[in-house]
């Protein structure tokens, strides 16, 4: 395949960490977050942290990529990315630190006046999910051959995935494995894999990725 990069542009708790792990069993080289050049350079496949919030750039500053929205039923999203959103809310709005600041800079932008009232509110939440589901694919309207979107628990999706890429599949993968059920959110970081990707180096980030 010439493709540039593979980016999985779907929100969290959309079944990022599934696909992910897919892609390492199909032989691509992955990360799932990435906050150095170094994870940018090297990484086939990025997903989650930044790139849900930053396509647009990417699509330009790397050309000949694809890209794959994660699509996500929303009586099933919602509940998850609300415990989510509770979770990281002191790190992502306290100024003396907390997250990285990239990762609070993705949420920030996405999730517009994040509030514990808000994170609350079914409405706010199906708001800032339209509003990611028509940026998305408005902006790769008429691009077929460069977008996919597809929800990882219809029974075709992985069938669409793999056409998609035009890619072999190996006869033990026939799924995607479902992963983080139940609101966790740590799988990623059990997985040992030779083609996973580290997103940061040694802990430390750095201030601009790209």
């Amino acid at each position: 395949m010439n493709i540039n990069r593979i980016f999985i542009i779907g929100l969290p708790r959309t079944g990022t960490t599934s696909v992910c792990h897919t892609f390492l069993e199909l032989g691509f080289n992955t990360a799932h977050t990435a906050y150095t050049k170094q994870c940018i350079n090297d990484a086939q496949v990025i997903a989650d942290t930044p790139v849900f919030n930053d396509f647009v750039a990417l699509d330009k500053l790397y050309p000949n990529s694809k890209f794959i929205y994660l699509a996500r039923d929303f009586s099933l999203w919602a509940p998850s990315i609300r415990q989510l959103l509770q979770r990281m809310f002191n790190n992502l709005t306290r100024e003396d630190g907390g997250f990285n600041p990239h990762i609070k800079r993705c949420y920030s932008d996405t999730f517009k006046n994040l509030t514990l009232d808000n994170i609350a509110c079914d409405n706010y939440l199906k708001e800032q999910y339209l509003h990611h589901f028509e940026q998305a694919h408005g902006y790769f309207k008429n691009r077929e051959h460069d977008f996919l979107s597809i929800n990882i628990s219809h029974k075709s999706s992985f069938e669409q995935l793999c056409d998609f890429l035009n890619c072999s599949v190996p006869e033990h993968l026939n799924d995607f494995k479902k992963m983080n059920m139940g609101g966790k959110v740590t799988a990623w970081n059990n997985i040992k894999h030779p083609h996973k990707v580290a997103s940061t180096t040694n802990g430390k980030i750095d201030k601009v990725i790209y």
